[in-house]
């Protein structure tokens, strides 16, 4: 049972993204193929394309409200968790667990977070390029998804390629523009036992995704 101050977090987290969903409804065309495999119930892995900070919030905002507790963003702690406003903002309303990137405390893994989440039945978002890119230009991926595949076997880890976000709130910006974006999600990939194939049948499914056709308003 939630105490009163994780009642008042998850209050203040659903008011948020209910205004996302609304400026997403006014300000974005958004088109969302195969909605239906993205998991709500845990563990799972949501793994997508980083653009722009609008990815986040928006495959948070397509979650329905009352399974906002068990998604869990998870994000660099350098940045997220750089200022004390920051830090707060990301941990009660944005629900992001965070990540040292290049941590000098080689006693603590820096993905236990994740583990302890996914324990829990967590869904995670998390996005594998490790930081913004280029819009639509993907990075090379970090082997840290993999990782957290093999301890949790069992976890579908779905990928999404997203058209469109990076465009509507570029890097460095802080005002949206107005852009029609997509978001495909593809079939859920598991872990069969090697880190190699793991990875390869990822980058394989994002570069699917990543062709297939974006859905344009006048069509």
């Amino acid at each position: 049972m939630l105490c009163h101050a994780e009642r008042r977090h998850l209050m203040l987290q659903k008011a948020f993204y209910i205004f996302v969903r609304i400026a997403i409804l006014f300000l974005l065309g958004l088109n969302v193929r195969r909605k239906e495999q993205l998991p709500v119930k845990g563990p799972a892995i949501i793994v997508a394309n980083h653009n722009s900070h609008l990815d986040t919030m928006v495959l948070m905002a397509l979650m329905p409200l009352t399974k906002l507790k068990d998604i869990k963003p998870v994000a660099a702690a350098d940045y997220f968790f750089s200022s004390p406003i920051k830090a707060w903002l990301s941990e009660h309303v944005l629900g992001i667990i965070a990540v040292e990137r290049g941590g000098k405390d080689r006693s603590r893994d820096p993905l236990q977070g994740c583990y302890d989440a996914l324990g829990d039945g967590k869904v995670l978002i998390l996005f594998p390029e490790g930081s913004r890119g280029e819009p639509e230009q993907m990075t090379d991926l970090k082997k840290g998804v993999s990782y957290l595949a093999e301890r949790f076997p069992q976890a579908p880890v779905v990928p999404v390629f997203t058209h469109g976000l990076g465009k509507a709130l570029p890097r460095g910006s802080f005002l949206l523009v107005p852009f029609f974006c997509d978001i495909f999600i593809g079939e859920p990939i598991t872990w069969e036992g090697n880190r190699i194939q793991f990875m390869n049948t990822l980058r394989d499914r994002f570069a699917a995704l990543s062709t297939e056709k974006t859905f344009a308003p006048w069509e």
